[in-house]
């Protein structure tokens, strides 16, 4: 009997509440940092660990879901990671000082971490990658969409309450997101047998990097997340101090560039199905690159807007093309742990950038920040030119 087709649709739909949910958590940080600040006495070169904590959990725990999804299927740990991010989200409300939130941070960085992989990695075993530039452009500009609705929404929440309300509000969004996982969602094909322990996962993570494009991939994938962590983190505040920009300013610049990555994201995604993935992803990385270099020398809130529609418009060009790549760089046996090593690189390179952002923003001022971001941006398109794109799947 052959097996009956997948309704594409609430599939996305399904993803997509996800990725809404876990960028919206993740994002309302930069905006809503002055506040926790503020309210739990913490200096501005230490706020940075927020975000290098919760990467590092992204990092750590991404490396032990990859080859687990790989052995036991993507929807199990689809569930588990959604349930864990709803109870670290709803936690939040009982943060009372900064070493309680930085854990709670670090256990949302763990669920993240078993997510976001997952997710790519799902959809490039359900759709076929001729579609597939299209479906991870839409289930990603859940991502956008959370900084269109779920940044600003936030960073209202915070202004009106306090701190933890927008992370206990996304926490309730993640039920549903939960509820999606377990009643919307297909099993994914299962690609390996037998035992899986710690010695299994790190021959397969040998085997995989002892690829170069995978190499350069994992590389690319690290310097492109340094580049948004050291560029964004401290955005906010500099935007505060240097331009008096106003918590709402903010908010509405942040849905500004949600609007672009939305646009931008399926546009792009579509495109990629057509015309290939690896040159809109480079243009993108060298745009971001340019863009990067303007912000600092913008001097009021007006122009700061148009130029963040084009730099989240770039993002956007190369998000979903780049994930659909990379899914056809090894077969299905091996994909959750591809997607699980790109991710951990990447949130290393986060981490390591937020940590570094801190004090280069306090010493040297916001510019530094800014040219950090280019040498992010311009690595990752000169390891990416090396890297074949697949006619067809492997």
């Amino acid at each position: 009997m052959s097996t009956p087709p997948i309704r594409t649709g609430p599939v996305i739909l399904a993803l997509w509440l996800v990725m809404f949910t876990l960028a919206s958590q993740f994002l309302v940080v930069a905006p809503i940092l002055p506040r926790i600040g503020e309210a739990l006495d913490v200096p501005s070169d230490v706020l940075g660990t927020l975000v290098t904590g919760y990467a590092m959990a992204v990092a750590g725990f991404a490396v032990v879901a990859g080859p687990v999804s790989d052995r036991y299927g993507r929807r199990l740990v689809l569930r588990i990671g959604t349930a864990w991010m709803a109870v670290a989200l709803l936690a939040t409300a009982f943060a009372r000082d900064y070493a309680t939130l930085l854990t709670l941070r670090v256990l949302a960085g763990a669920a993240s971490g078993i997510l976001s992989g997952a997710t790519v990695a799902y959809v490039g075993d359900v759709i076929p990658y001729q579609q597939r530039g299209r479906a991870l452009g839409l289930v990603m500009s859940g991502m956008a969409f959370g900084q269109i609705a779920g940044i600003p929404a936030g960073t209202m929440l915070s202004d009106a309450l306090d701190y933890r309300a927008p992370f206990v509000a996304f926490g309730l969004l993640m039920i549903p997101a939960t509820l999606g996982t377990w009643f919307v969602l297909p099993a994914s094909p299962v690609a390996n047998e037998g035992k899986l322990d710690v010695g299994t996962a790190l021959r397969g993570y040998a085997e995989l990097l002892r690829t170069p494009s995978i190499i350069a991939v994992s590389l690319a994938s690290t310097a492109m997340m340094w580049s948004v962590s050291t560029f964004i983190v401290y955005q906010p505040k500099w935007l505060e101090d240097e331009l008096a920009a106003t918590s709402h300013e903010i908010a509405f610049m942040f849905l500004v560039g949600g609007l672009a990555n939305a646009i931008m994201g399926p546009v792009a995604g579509r495109l990629s199905d057509s015309i290939g993935r690896k040159g809109l992803v480079i243009v993108g990385s060298v745009g971001l690159g340019v863009m990067m270099i303007i912000v600092p020398q913008l001097t009021s809130m007006m122009y700061v807007y148009p130029v963040v529609f084009v730099t989240m418009a770039l993002v956007g060009a190369r998000v979903g093309p780049l994930n659909a790549w990379m899914t056809a760089l090894v077969d299905a046996r091996r994909r959750g742990s591809l997607m699980s090593l790109t991710m951990a690189t990447g949130q290393a390179g986060f981490a390591v950038g937020a940590a570094v952002a801190g004090p280069a923003y306090v010493r040297y001022g916001y510019t530094s920040n800014a040219w950090l971001g280019v040498a992010g941006a311009i690595a990752a398109a000169l390891l990416l030119l090396g890297v074949p794109e697949p006619a067809r799947e492997t």
